[in-house]
């Protein structure tokens, strides 16, 4: 495309309302085979689909997320989770004394996955630090689900169906270290308010968290004890506002808990504990 014909399409994007307009004309040229269909993508950004569903992709800590139509799109904010959970898993994994190397998987779920970034990035981080991951993953969306095994399918994951632990091998059950929880946690009335790209485009179950937002991460945090083995965390992101009541109910729910915040990225992660044998919940 000539200079004169990008300037035009970057002027049309930003008169659109899209904060980063030279980005956003660069990736949608690179996207297209021929003009006929940059002009196609061009028509339904300015109408407000997702820039990543027009990708059929979005950048997640540095990897090629594969995302779709009526599939959640991760957030960057949604990193911070992934580098809390890394750090905890540093902790967490045994090292043989003399070998120095684990002596077992890490153990990782990761519940209302999505196109299941949130696994990737946490397996793909865990093996450059020789932490072998053996990941399960969740979702009650189907068009989550078929993202989510095309994210997954290299690293030898396993992808379930269905509402929350129902679909999970029992075989599970207490083992689980990590539990990566991207619940969806904006207070029903709130969604209205949101930016027609997710709420026209994403799926409502991925967003609409009920009343106060914290109605799944109720759900979960009530069986969480069950899933996670003694020491293992559940993370889940909510936001600043939210954070103590989450901290409550996963005190309710026999877990320690605690929050971290990053202001630059406005992340604010809770972070729930299963104690181990014999310790106090704090």
């Amino acid at each position: 495309m000539s200079t004169s014909g990008t300037d035009t399409l970057v002027a049309r994007l930003r008169t659109a309302g899209c904060v980063f307009a030279e980005d956003e004309a660069a990736l949608l040229i690179e996207a297209a085979d021929d003009a006929e269909q940059l002009e196609s993508l061009v028509v339904r950004r300015i109408a407000g689909f997702p820039l990543e569903h027009l990708l059929g992709w979005a950048e997640f800590r540095g990897l090629r997320v594969a995302v779709a139509p009526d599939v959640f799109v991760p957030r960057q904010r949604t990193g911070f989770l992934v580098e809390q959970a890394i750090a905890l898993g540093r902790q967490l994994i045994r090292v043989e004394p003399t070998a120095g190397s684990p002596t077992e998987p890490l153990i990782v779920l990761d519940m209302c996955c999505g196109s299941g970034a949130l696994g990737m990035a946490f397996a793909i981080e865990a093996a450059t630090e020789g932490v072998p991951v053996e990941l399960t993953a969740a979702d009650i969306e189907p068009a989550a689900v078929a993202c989510a095994r095309r994210n997954l399918a290299g690293l030898d994951a396993h992808v379930f169906e269905g509402d929350l632990f129902a679909p999970v091998p029992a075989e599970l059950a207490g083992r689980v270290r990590i539990l990566l929880a991207n619940t969806p946690y904006v207070p029903s009335a709130a969604i209205a308010s949101m930016p027609p790209e997710a709420r026209d485009h994403e799926p409502r179950v991925a967003l609409d968290g009920g009343a106060d937002g914290l109605d799944v991460l109720r759900r979960i945090a009530a069986v969480a004890t069950e899933w996670l083995a003694p020491g293992g965390h559940l993370l889940v992101e909510e936001s600043a506002e939210q954070a103590a009541l989450a901290v409550r109910v996963m005190r309710d729910h026999g877990l320690s808990a605690r929050v971290a915040e990053d202001d630059e990225l406005g992340a604010t992660v809770v972070i729930g504990t299963r104690p181990p044998i014999g310790g106090e919940i704090a």
